[in-house]
């Protein structure tokens, strides 16, 4: 038994070294245990190896058993708090700052363009962001700084090792931890004094409609175009600003769809999703790590321009942004009046 403790503590060790996740270490763990029951059923009784490594493939049995136990617990309570909707605390939002609240958001409220007025309508804005990923993560960050009152967050994924480059909200030690959560906990930590919904999930047509009405804004920061199709025939149907970002390697663009006021709506502008050859993803074509920073800050500028009414947004403008060659372009889109999602209500709007 010694022998196979000390194998164990040795791989584990290693593993912790070179920062392997936990998951990964545990099924090292379940191999070396299997490892040794195989050997303990081929080798005859009183082989010096099978009396090594403890005589009897019983006792082993039970520990696996028993790690099979804990982690099937485990896994149930994953799926049950997964499951479980978010019981929240109804938030009292007056209409006046606390002197921490007046200290944190200072910097806004002695803006000409955002003041008081502003600033409270930040706190009583819903936002809902598809996405905790590489857009999602910055964009969710600077919501939460800036004091948005109600922000939720859906994602299906959990943060992997990989993420880290790029998706600056997660921590090494959430690896393995749903997304949503991983997000929500450094929100939090961030502002105590904004309302985080997240949901474990993936965003589909069952639920877009209802989860979008209790928002004033969507932000999508999908990294497919099934996911973008579907936020924007439903922010459409709603009437909801959308504010929808895209990056690959060394560029990301970014524009506001809402066609409730004279702009196009997404499908106006990309009516048909392009060959996925042509649109690698970014773990197939690779994606400089900062970008998405600049591009989820752009999507949460344009989110609090939309709440204080500051500003011109990008409501009719596809911003461009390539960072290799440092250059930005703007080009102007205009309401489809062949459009099968909004049928070019911008135009008669606009005009």
């Amino acid at each position: 038994m010694i022998m196979v403790g000390t194998m164990a503590i040795t791989l584990w060790v290693i593993g912790w070294v070179m920062k392997v996740p936990n998951a990964v270490r545990w099924n090292m763990m379940a191999i070396l245990l299997v490892g040794v029951m195989i050997i303990h059923v081929i080798l005859p009784d009183g082989h010096p190896l099978r009396m090594a490594t403890g005589g009897d493939a019983r006792l082993w049995a039970v520990f696996f058993g028993f790690g099979i136990l804990v982690w099937g617990y485990r896994k149930f309570l994953g799926s049950l708090r997964a499951r479980i909707a978010v019981q929240e605390t109804p938030v009292v939002k007056s209409d006046s700052f606390s002197p921490t609240e007046l200290d944190r958001y200072a910097r806004h409220i002695i803006l000409r363009e955002v003041g008081g007025p502003g600033q409270k309508a930040l706190r009583h804005a819903k936002v809902l962001v598809i996405g905790a990923g590489g857009l999602g993560a910055p964009a969710l960050e600077y919501l939460a700084a800036a004091g948005v009152g109600t922000i939720g967050v859906i994602d299906d994924d959990v943060v992997e090792n990989a993420n880290l480059q790029r998706q600056v909200i997660h921590l090494d030690r959430n690896i393995g931890m749903p997304k949503v959560h991983s997000a929500a906990e450094a929100m939090a930590a961030q502002n105590p004094f904004v309302n985080v919904r997240p949901y474990h999930r993936r965003l589909d047509a069952d639920i877009a409609a209802e989860l979008f009405a209790d928002y004033d804004m969507i932000l999508d920061g999908s990294d497919n175009f099934d996911t973008r199709y579907l936020v924007n025939k439903e922010a459409v149907a709603a009437e909801k600003p959308l504010i929808a970002a895209a990056l690959t390697q060394w560029e990301g663009q970014i524009s506001v769809y809402d066609p409730a006021k004279g702009t196009p709506c997404y499908a106006c502008v990309f009516p048909e999703a392009p060959d996925p050859s042509l649109v690698p993803s970014c773990a197939e074509a690779g994606v400089i790590g900062p970008l998405p920073g600049v591009i989820g800050s752009m999507m949460a500028v344009e989110a609090v321009k939309l709440i204080t009414g500051a500003g011109e947004s990008l409501g009719g403008r596809l911003l461009i942004y390539d960072a290799l060659y440092a250059q930005t372009r703007t080009i102007a889109v205009k309401p489809s009046k062949d459009c099968k999602v909004c049928g070019g209500k911008g135009l008669s709007i606009a005009k």
